[in-house]
């Protein structure tokens, strides 16, 4: 058991010096002002923390070799204590000042990222709709959809309406921010934006079944000009997509990226304009049977 604890802690600073040749975590590669805020909070926390551990073993090593047993003292009996108002103050208050310098940031860095990170530019609004196992882009002011992949401009907030349809996922693109869920028959927001183009990695962090580690997709941050381009492209030669189509991309299995030329929020907003349509008349109706069995009653 010595010689196993021995070699596991030889081979521990070799261990750490690997560890510096593997490629930056996506969470820790910010590449948006949303990230980069979430990166300071957890670069504060970390760090706070440390600070923490450090004071606590420094305490703890002091206490050992200052009030170690020694041949002078040997045998010695501390006298009874009744309480110490002072220390006691002292132990309640340090807990509460912990809390308060992790929380007070926190709250406040949750609060700001609720809204664009600048209100010089306007965000623009992408439908993210979740499915076993792909996510479906849709893009209201441009009438384009994608599948497995978005495109968005360089610079400019990108609000994500997120829903589902069928189990609750989790939207993340790690390098320009956290995760938010997506469930079905709720639609949450999500406001992401990256600095400059490029290419991204987003995923599902919330487990979904059988095909969820290939539920990934691309984030392509492109300059305005060029997004632009992919939109008049994508509208020019992309099929339009039907409601069967649709219906067989929500079927559980993978697909590839796909484009389409228009989005299937125009007939699932018909779909629930009817529905409440349906309602109300319903209830119109009920009302009315309710007022006729009134007066017959009289």
């Amino acid at each position: 058991m010595k010689q196993a604890i021995w070699r596991v802690m030889l081979a521990l600073p070799f261990l750490l010096l690997l560890g510096g040749c593997v490629e930056r975590t996506a969470v820790l590669n910010p590449q948006g002002p949303v990230a980069r805020a979430q990166y300071d909070l957890i670069m504060w926390s970390v760090g706070f923390m440390l600070f923490i551990i450090v004071v606590v073993f420094a305490l703890f090593a002091f206490v050992l070799i200052r009030y170690r047993e020694k041949p002078e003292n040997a045998g010695y009996e501390p006298p009874e204590e009744e309480g110490n108002t002072l220390l006691e103050i002292v132990w309640t208050a340090i807990p509460i000042l912990i809390v308060i310098a992790l929380a007070v940031p926190t709250v406040k860095a949750t609060f700001a990222l609720e809204k664009p990170p600048t209100d010089k530019v306007e965000p623009i609004t992408i439908h993210v709709t979740a499915a076993n196992w792909k996510w479906i882009f849709s893009y209201p002011e441009e009438n384009i959809e994608t599948v497995n992949y978005v495109h968005i401009p360089a610079g400019v907030p990108v609000k994500f309406k997120l829903t589902s349809v069928g189990p609750m996922n989790s939207f993340w693109v790690p390098e320009l921010g956290g995760q938010k869920y997506a469930m079905d028959g709720m639609e949450t927001e999500l406001i992401l934006q990256a600095d400059k183009p490029g290419s991204y990695m987003g995923r599902s962090a919330n487990f979904s079944g059988e095909k969820f580690a290939h539920m990934e997709f691309e984030v392509v941050a492109q300059t305005g000009e060029d997004f632009k381009q992919w939109v008049n492209e994508v509208k020019t030669t992309a099929p339009k997509l039907n409601e069967d189509k649709y219906a067989q991309i929500l079927k559980p299995g993978l697909v590839g990226r796909m484009t389409f030329s228009n989005t299937h929020l125009d007939w699932i907003d018909h779909a629930k304009q009817n529905s409440h349509h349906a309602e109300h008349e319903s209830a119109d109706d009920g009302s009315r049977d309710a007022t006729d069995a009134h007066h017959h009653g009289e």
